[in-house]
């Protein structure tokens, strides 16, 4: 007979493995600085065309404005971004990458393509696209309730 299994633990049990994967695999550039900053150094490099606000930011990782402040006062005070008036409301600032968080997101690029690469090692296209399917659902469950 088969243990029971609990969604909630095993999803909290895969993402301390990643976690720690991704600590091991890390460049010693990188140690001191978070997982979560390098996704949103990547963000802020892939929208770097476009001006991105710090609403911009909390909907994209689905974090609470308190959450994002204090992310991004540590960013700014690591010198990873700067925050810039716009000429057509005085009252926003965009969030711009310095080049030091550019150079960042170059090297990371790699280390991230062979995180990546390991995940889905012996994973089909097709399962692969069902545990997406899974986890927006999970994801749509829980917005509800926030």
């Amino acid at each position: 007979m088969q243990k029971e299994r609990h969604l909630g633990f095993e999803i909290r049990t895969l993402n301390n493995y990643v976690k720690r994967f991704v600590q091991s695999t890390k460049p010693a550039e990188f140690k001191e600085s978070t997982g979560v900053h390098g996704w949103a150094i990547r963000y802020f490099y892939e929208n770097r065309d476009k001006d991105i606000f710090q609403r911009d930011f909390e909907a994209r990782f689905s974090i609470r404005r308190s959450t994002a402040t204090n992310m991004l006062k540590l960013m700014e005070k690591n010198g990873l971004i700067t925050r810039e008036p716009v000429a057509y409301d005085a009252r926003l600032k965009k969030i711009v990458l310095t080049e030091k968080a550019i150079e960042i997101h170059k090297k990371a690029t790699k280390n991230i393509e062979m995180i990546e690469s390991t995940l889905k090692k012996g994973i089909t296209e097709e399962e692969l696209n069902s545990f997406y399917s899974v986890v927006d659902k999970i994801k749509a469950n829980l917005e509800v309730t926030e």
